[in-house]
């Protein structure tokens, strides 16, 4: 045993002793933390803070030319939204950066115009002009939609200065998922001293219950120039001005019009040449016809359904480093999957999750698919999925059914109760042998409830949950729990997180990269706020300790992390890490991650490293992040990583960036010196709004594994593309493997 490991163990005994003993209660007594959060949340609940923010909204029957011109006589006869606050740098007075916003609508569209005045002029800070673009890198302005005013759920669209657009779903009362798109347009002029966007949205394209007449609300408007973040209704500095639960009220004179019949279909042709040296040089040629078809079955509930669809226009995974003994997570980017997403994907943590959509589909095609989400009414929620999957002769993998079905309730004024299951079923067995059913078994379940909280401002948030599987066999039929609670105000954030998973849960429609331990987890972190226009606008520390056991209660890892932050008022950060580590090898382990030796499972290492990250401000035509860590590693070695993404932009038009990854390793014989390379390079030309291309080169030395990925796309209707998409992979010596490929795709969307 090394001696740091003895002594970074006397120092954490105490506190593994505490939590051991915490643990151990919530094992047993699991329903007390549901019991806890129903209670407490209820007790900490009150009134909607912003509910005297109103903005009444009124129907025209005007002609409105969406072409970033305020000239209509509809906008004369609006309410105006003006007097926002600032959010940051201060929060605590109006914004001085003036803004103006107006909205009306007919009997197919909600309409909006703002103006955003620039005072003093100077130039406009935006990315490109690609969909959906990063907040904190544009001029920009957010709209965000609350229709059942449920404080948790609802709609965000917007746009950048130069004109592109961004919108999403939102979900758990603040989080915006962009992978979502929808059919509406919108015109961006640009003046000296201001910039004017006008929106046409349809009401076929967003989800609300018909005959309610207050939504929530709220928009938000970023100023790079002045570093200044604003918000028509006040929010605090420490919440993103999404935060639906500071949202103010859209009061419409009379009830949203009904969608009538909303039916689109969503047909797709594809042709292919693939390339492969695996079994000699040999080259297929394939045609695939598909598409999706969308129908409301009310207002606020959609029913989705596709036949054999094709993923091959959807942006590559960005590869990184991976050091870690457990599977790395990479996020869902195919579209069926992505409306009202979080129904079905944010149950569970980030590491305990009972569904996981990229394990459907998973190099094998998908047949066909059915997808029911959306609102039952202002309380209730529900996701219906159902996917089959072709088999696989080559491997033995049967075809397979996957279904979810969840149900949310709300409770108080943004918590909620959910429940879900999961079940995958193998239908048929290509070879139907006994090795191949306990390679792929017959069936896994998956049944659980959980209680998200969040108090009426925000201050309380957490969640519990409990989920059971269930196989064929005993190994199977395991069960996890977890449960966590914080608090965070503009100063103080802390919290605390225990999370159990039995070694036999399995949950093989999810992603749970790890079983058989307990987990606690607390924190505490303070931000002092220097006086008024310092060059500094935050800074504090922060210690987080992560303790994980074994079923036994044995003390097997733990990770304490103490952080110094430090935020400038130009958007730029640094942060410092000082890290204390141990881990107790439950399997072998390459640490190289190279294919070298394992370390044997049992054996005990315990290293202190330091951590330093900075991130330049976003108003430079070129903009950098930089981080470096070093200090020990597994086996008495060491470790050091510099990690280093370069950004230039000629804006709006040309994004370039680059990503450089250097890692060395030194250990004791058989390691000894082990460095390697991870280079990524990303080219983003986006000649319109509608007209993109990007080219993505990877060079990733651990995996040896280079590829290259170009992608053109042409929107030439709303939610229409054309996409001609080339893809090369190449496996390194020793290996020899060479894929690629060149993809014709074409996608019309038709509207009822």
């Amino acid at each position: 045993m090394n001696s740091n490991y003895s002594n970074g163990l006397i120092k954490c005994t105490n506190l593994s002793q505490l939590f051991k003993w915490c643990l151990c209660f919530s094992k047993a007594k699991t329903f007390i933390a549901f019991l806890f959060f129903f209670i407490f949340s209820y007790s900490i609940q009150g009134q909607k803070k912003n509910a005297d923010y109103r903005l009444t909204i009124r129907k025209t029957s005007a002609v409105i030319t969406i072409d970033g011109v305020v000239d209509e006589q509809a906008w004369e006869e609006t309410d105006v939204a003006d007097d926002f606050f600032m959010v940051l740098p201060e929060d605590t007075g109006k914004a001085e950066q003036q803004s103006e916003v107006r909205m009306c609508y007919d009997d197919k569209h909600i309409y909006l115009a703002a103006i955003f005045y620039h005072n003093p002029p100077g130039p406009y800070y935006v990315e490109s002009l690609r969909r959906d673009f990063s907040f904190g890198k544009n001029d920009n302005f957010l709209l965000f939609l609350d229709p059942f005013n449920n404080q948790t759920t609802g709609f965000s669209f917007g746009a950048n200065a130069a004109g592109a657009q961004w919108d999403g779903t939102m979900n758990n009362g603040s989080s915006v998922d962009l992978n979502w798109d929808s059919k509406w347009i919108s015109k961006v002029k640009q003046d000296k001293d201001k910039w004017v966007v006008e929106m046409a949205i349809p009401f076929k394209s967003i989800r609300y219950k018909k005959d309610v007449k207050e939504w929530g609300i709220n928009f938000s408007r970023l100023d790079l120039k002045t570093s200044e973040k604003s918000s028509w209704t006040p929010v605090p500095r420490q919440f993103s001005t999404s935060t639906l639960a500071y949202s103010g009220v859209l009061v419409w004179d009379e009830a949203p019009p009904p969608t009538g019949v909303n039916f689109s279909l969503i047909p797709y042709v594809l042709g292919s040449v693939n390339a492969d040296n695996i079994d000699g040089n040999k080259t297929d040629y394939e045609t695939k016809i598909g598409g999706d078809v969308k129908f409301a079955l009310t207002s606020s509930l959609n029913l989705d359904l596709t036949i054999n669809p094709d993923f091959s226009q959807v942006e590559v995974d960005q590869q990184i480093v991976n050091l870690d003994r457990f599977e790395l997570f990479y996020p869902e980017k195919r579209q069926f999957f992505l409306e009202n997403a979080d129904l079905f994907a944010s149950f569970g943590y980030a590491n305990i999750r009972p569904f996981f959509s990229r394990r459907i589909g998973l190099d094998v095609p998908i047949h066909a698919g059915v997808r029911v989400s959306g609102n039952l009414n202002e309380n209730w929620r529900m996701g219906l999925m159902d996917m089959q999957t072709a088999s696989d002769e080559e491997t033995g993998l049967p075809s397979q059914n996957f279904a979810a079905l969840t149900f949310q309730r709300k409770v108080f004024s943004q918590s909620s109760i959910g429940l879900m299951f999961v079940n995958k079923e193998s239908t048929s067995y290509p070879m139907d042998t006994e090795e191949y059913r306990e390679l792929y078994p017959k069936f896994n379940r998956n049944l659980g409830l959980e209680y998200n909280l969040a108090s009426y401002n925000n201050l309380w948030t957490g969640k519990a949950f409990v989920f059971k599987s269930f196989s064929p066999d005993d190994e199977g039929n395991g069960f996890s729990q977890a449960a966590n609670i914080e608090y965070k105000t503009q100063n103080w954030n802390f919290g605390f997180k225990e999370e159990y998973v039995a070694d036999d849960y399995r949950a093989e429609v999810g992603f749970v990269p790890r079983t058989g331990y307990f987990k606690a987890n607390p924190f505490v972190g303070y931000l002092f706020y220097p006086e008024k226009n310092n060059t500094l606008l935050s800074h504090g520390p922060k210690w987080t300790s992560i303790f994980y056991f074994d079923e036994d209660l044995k003390n097997t890892d733990y990770l304490n992390l103490l952080q110094y932050y430090f935020n400038f008022r130009n958007r730029s950060s640094f942060r410092l890490t000082f890290i204390d580590e141990y881990v107790e090898l439950l399997e072998p382990f390459d640490p190289t991650g190279t294919g070298k030796p394992e370390l044997p499972a049992g054996s005990k290492h315990h290293w202190n490293a330091l951590r330093m990250n900075y991130n330049s401000k976003p108003q430079s035509m070129f903009t950098y992040s930089i981080g470096t860590r070093f200090g020990g590693y597994y086996q008495d070695g060491s470790w050091t990583s510099i990690n280093n993404e370069l950004g230039y932009r000629f804006q709006p038009y040309v994004s370039l960036s680059s990503v450089i990854s250097y890692n060395n390793i030194e250990m004791p014989a058989p390691w000894n010196t082990t460095d390697f390379w991870l280079i990524g390079a990303k080219a983003d030309i986006t000649f319109t709004n509608k007209l993109f291309f990007a080219t993505l080169f990877q060079y990733n030395e651990q995996s040896k594994n280079f590829n290259l990925n170009s992608r053109f796309q042409w929107r030439y209707q709303p939610a229409s593309d054309l996409f001609i998409v080339y893809t090369y992979n190449d496996e390194l010596p020793p290996y020899t493997e060479t894929t690629q490929s060149l993809t014709v795709k074409l996608v019309y969307w038709f509207n009822k």
